[in-house]
């Protein structure tokens, strides 16, 4: 596990009339402040990678679909600088990953449907706070494609 990365499993309350899927509070331990909430969509087998923020931090759950969630951290005074973290998010495995600033992320849908990737995090968005790298960066030592094991 990446330094500062935290993955907590999260409750989804079901009945017939269909679930409730809980992400953040304000009264958790985790909870830091609101900046703001937004969605991405991700076609299956897209790769929306790499990005860091400066000052934000991330909390993100997969509400509907799939999607490989890989980090990479290259901060110099990290314990675990160099290391790749690689986490699978959907319903089936429901959950909230926290990201703090300073960490590459990204994800790829995965699974053959559209994901939706909810994200809550501290700050509003601010062009000039995020720093961005191609998926394919030669940088980041990290594959996108099926490991066949």
């Amino acid at each position: 596990m990446i330094e500062g990365v935290s993955v907590i499993n999260l409750k989804q309350i079901f009945d017939e009339r269909g679930k409730v899927m809980h992400m953040l509070r304000s009264d958790s331990s985790n909870f830091s402040q609101f900046g703001e909430i937004y969605f991405s969509c991700t076609y299956s087998g897209a790769i929306k990678a790499w990005h860091l923020h400066k000052e934000m931090t991330l909390n993100y759950a997969v509400v509907h679909g799939s999607i490989k969630f890989v980090l990479y951290d290259d901060r110099e005074n990290s314990s675990t600088q160099g290391r790749i973290q690689e986490i699978f998010i959907s319903p089936e495995s429901y959950q909230l990953v926290t990201v703090p600033p300073g960490i590459w992320n990204g994800f790829k849908g995965i699974g053959g449907q559209t994901s939706i990737v909810a994200n809550c995090s501290t700050t509003p968005h601010s062009p000039g706070e995020i720093t961005r790298k191609k998926y394919n960066d030669k940088s980041i030592p990290y594959d996108w494609d099926i490991d066949h094991k």
